[in-house]
């Protein structure tokens, strides 16, 4: 955005930057596609499995949780490697962390389908 931008011409400029990230990380990201082909089958299933607004709200949240996270660790990604190839600790920390926060991600979205999926089909 450029300095000064205010009201609708920021909004206008801030989605245009949301939607080149977006691009960027389905052009570059096999787990951001893969992540994206997920969510497209697993949210309409949340409005079929929730069995009220907060169980389909925590299914479709988890989802978009996991895409969240995977943008971010691009991005942290992406300024490793702008920064250099060459091998830094603090580097591989930086991308172990981004990594890590991705696996929580998934880890928190398949504990609330599971348990979704238990209470629904356990009555």
């Amino acid at each position: 955005m450029k300095p000064g931008e205010t009201g609708l011409k920021r909004i206008i400029s801030a989605t245009k930057y949301s939607l080149a990230g977006l691009s960027f990380a389905w052009k570059n990201e096999a787990a951001f596609r893969q992540e994206i082909i997920l969510a497209m089958i697993m949210i309409p299933a949340a409005f079929w499995l929730g069995s009220n607004a907060t169980q389909t709200a925590l299914l479709i949240g988890s989802c978009l949780l996991v895409l969240i996270t995977e943008l971010l660790n691009t991005g942290i990604e992406a300024v490793v490697d702008r920064i250099g190839h060459e091998y830094h600790d603090l580097a591989g920390s930086a991308k172990d962390l981004g990594s890590a926060a991705v696996l929580l991600s998934l880890l928190l979205t398949l504990t609330i389908w599971i348990l979704v999926i238990l209470e629904r089909f356990s009555t």
